[in-house]
């Protein structure tokens, strides 16, 4: 992802997300430091995913399984 940051979440097994607004993708690393990308993410789906009181379940539920990985 070129010039994104990573920013880290609070969660129990999730360790970062990254997000690019112009290629809509975000990719999610996990605490065991695998990753994983998805497109078509609308910017609001990741400062959701930020301000979610639980970002694991945010992404269980409203990221994986809805948008592809790549």
């Amino acid at each position: 992802m070129a010039d994104t940051e990573a920013v880290q979440l609070r969660s129990a097994w999730l360790s970062t997300a990254e997000y690019d607004p112009e290629e809509k993708s975000l990719e999610i690393t996990l605490d065991d430091g695998k990753s994983h990308e998805y497109s078509g993410v609308p910017s609001t789906v990741f400062q959701a995913l930020l301000n979610a009181p639980s970002p694991g379940r945010y992404f269980v539920t409203q990221i994986k399984n809805r948008f592809p990985e790549t």
